[in-house]
């Protein structure tokens, strides 16, 4: 099995990708490199039988969508009281998913709606689309090859001190060796430099990771009821067992 992780930004020069072999018992990283394209994501993961995870939301709120729309049509009286206060707001600043994310981690993550993160996501719809046109399944409920990842989550919910980890490069490189120590079958190869210099490339290595929790089914699936919002929305795979669960069958 091959999981791809990608940690994508706006632009290339903060979007990196990582590639995970497994097989006769250990995962092995074969490729992490950063400054990628559009293109370089879609010819990779269309090359093979490979499993992509990427972290970004792959969705907007429907209540978002909705009250932009509305309020774009001149404040017709379907767009209804704007309030100003959290509760308010928070239909229109985080998915469904993003209550679930919390649920489970203690934590909101970022705002697809209302942070910059959201200019990420830009990128993320062209992306899906490219992938789409290249034959690739494109789910954004999680029903095929692609997945929504959550590095940080991730972590945690494995039970590592994620503390600082994203602008720290020492911080990064204790992570490192406590994953690696937690992993003795997982090989890095020559890119751990990489991975403790760049914070975009340790969050591939941790999402191509995640990638295969989410291939394995190792995750919670969105409830029936609440599906067809997943695949407007998108769904984040978070691991549901441990770390040493992901040798399964490997």
């Amino acid at each position: 099995m091959r999981t791809v992780g990608v940690d994508l930004a706006a632009g290339a020069p903060g979007t990196a990708l990582a590639e995970i072999v497994w097989a006769d018992g250990a995962a092995r990283l074969t490729r992490l490199e950063i400054g990628v394209q559009d293109a370089d994501i879609v010819a990779f993961v269309g090359s093979g039988e490979a499993w992509l995870g990427v972290d970004c939301p792959l969705g907007w709120p429907d209540a978002f969508v909705d009250f932009v729309r509305a309020h774009q049509s001149a404040g017709e009286p379907e767009l209804g009281p704007v309030e100003g206060h959290a509760e308010w707001r928070r239909p229109l600043v985080y998915r469904h998913t993003d209550h679930v994310v919390r649920e489970r981690i203690g934590r909101w993550p970022l705002s697809v709606s209302t942070d910059r993160l959201g200019v990420t996501a830009l990128r993320g719809a062209g992306l899906l689309r490219r992938l789409a046109e290249a034959g690739v399944g494109v789910d954004r409920a999680a029903e095929g090859r692609l997945f929504e990842v959550y590095p940080g989550g991730s972590l945690r919910l494995w039970g590592f001190d994620t503390t600082g980890y994203r602008v720290d490069a020492d911080r990064r490189a204790i992570l490192l060796d406590a994953l690696r120590e937690r992993a003795p079958w997982f090989d890095v190869g020559g890119f751990a430099p990489l991975a403790i210099r760049k914070a975009d490339a340790f969050d591939a290595v941790v999402a191509a990771l995640a990638t295969r929790a989410g291939a394995l089914g190792l995750f919670a699936r969105p409830a029936p009821e609440v599906l067809a919002v997943a695949r407007r929305e998108g769904w984040v795979v978070l691991p549901s067992g441990p770390l040493e669960g992901l040798m399964a069958g490997a």
